[in-house]
């Protein structure tokens, strides 16, 4: 379909890679919703969209929460239309080691980053499938494949959230249905989180280097939701060497991850005292954050990787031909050095 007018919707929108999706589907022209619960994130984030050229609509929503969900789901159907991409990103997490997690803090993570998920899909999902059309696009991560220390919670919930949506995408296809659903795996990004995310640890928690730029992030998940037919995308090439390594080799892995997993998660610098804490109520209720966290002079702005994931037919051509230049380099040396 037309890109330019469809209806987009994103969760976790009022900031990091949630925000920077919804400005880049403006850019295509879209009629985007932003569900998020920071007041003053969403106006930001709306403003952001309208500039880039698309139409912006805001409700504040705890995803935590099925039946508003599912409100929002019915409400923007009714003032805007038939929901054609609905993309889940909105999370939440804590920083510590798990003896230090409280049962309710693992559970209110849990409910957000991988139920918020869920409910949202169910949302899309209950009404697309009478249209059957629609794209559902999963923000995960390298972590939905490797653990790491100090977020055993987040963890969790990014493999919860692989391995529901692959058992979707199995009755998707099942159905023969023409609604897709993809998942994007994300490196670490430059995004407000770490400023505040609740923490336990002693020094300003980081995410672990190489780190991207949220914009990168937007543009897989908008190409995930034009090319939905892929099930899922890897971003950044830390993502790749990870899953990559981990296939092969999880256990040495671990070893790796136990001695160096710590110290890669925090700065030099100690933690402020008066850090927000957005864990039960939004940090950007009076304050906009804006898109990007406090890491913009470590962060790329592109990633090789992604684009060779977006070109295979490219890159394999490239490499064929490569491949056949070099066979045809040997033969011909070989006939000289016979000569």
């Amino acid at each position: 379909m037309d890109k330019a007018g469809r209806i987009v919707v994103v969760t976790g929108a009022s900031g990091g890679i949630g925000r920077a999706a919804a400005v880049a589907f403006g850019q295509q022209g879209a009629v985007v919703a932003l569900l998020a619960r920071g007041e003053a994130g969403l106006a930001g984030a709306a403003r952001e969209v309208e500039a880039a050229g698309g139409r912006a609509w805001t409700l504040r929503v705890d995803v935590a929460d099925a039946d508003a969900v599912d409100a929002a789901a019915e409400r923007i159907e009714r003032e805007l239309g038939p929901i054609d991409v609905w993309v889940n990103v909105a999370f939440t997490s804590v920083f510590s080691p798990f003896s230090e997690i409280t049962a309710p803090e693992f559970k209110r993570v849990t409910e957000v980053s991988y139920l918020g998920y869920v409910y949202g899909t169910m949302a899309a999902l209950s009404r697309m499938r009478p249209r059957n059309r629609g794209v559902i696009v999963q923000v995960g991560s390298a972590l939905a494949y490797r653990g790491i220390p100090l977020q055993t919670a987040y963890c969790g919930a990014k493999h919860a959230i692989q391995g529901f949506n692959e058992s979707l995408r199995c009755e998707l296809l099942h159905e023969s249905s023409k609604i897709r659903t993809t998942m994007v795996q994300m490196p670490a990004v430059n995004t407000p989180q770490f400023s505040w995310v609740l923490s336990r640890l002693p020094h300003q928690a980081q995410p672990v280097p190489p780190i991207y730029q949220p914009e990168v992030a937007a543009r897989a998940v908008v190409y995930a939701a034009d090319h939905p037919q892929r099930r899922e995308y890897w971003v950044g090439g830390s993502t790749a060497g990870t899953l990559i390594v981990n296939s092969f080799a999880p256990g040495l892995l671990d070893r790796y991850l136990a001695k160096t997993g710590f110290k890669a998660q925090q700065t030099s610098e100690r933690q402020a005292a008066d850090q927000p804490v957005n864990l039960w109520e939004p940090a950007d209720t009076a304050k906009d954050f804006g898109t990007h966290g406090i890491f913009d002079r470590r962060a790329a702005k592109r990633s090789a990787q992604l684009w060779a994931s977006q070109h295979h037919a490219a890159v394999g051509a490239t490499a064929v031909g490569l491949l056949a230049a070099v066979a045809i380099a040997g033969r011909a040396l070989s006939r000289t050095a016979n000569r």
